[in-house]
């Protein structure tokens, strides 16, 4: 997936969906490296996101107080 492209609620899907086939037995050795390196770098752009939202409301919230 493009980063670019992806929205906050794909990348939470795609975690979600690495998780359930670890836990389920699903997902092979061979893929599970790969598939973990995705998972760290889905829940970086997560925070990042978040991060980014946050600030936003923060500045906002101030703007309307500021009136």
């Amino acid at each position: 997936m493009d980063k670019q492209q992806l929205t906050y609620t794909e990348a939470i899907t795609r975690l979600e969906t690495i998780v359930n086939k670890i836990d389920n037995g699903q997902m092979d050795v061979d893929s599970l490296a790969a598939n973990l390196k995705e998972a760290k770098q889905l829940v970086a752009f997560c925070r990042q996101k978040l991060q980014q939202v946050d600030e936003e409301v923060k500045h906002i919230l101030s703007d309307e107080t500021a009136d």
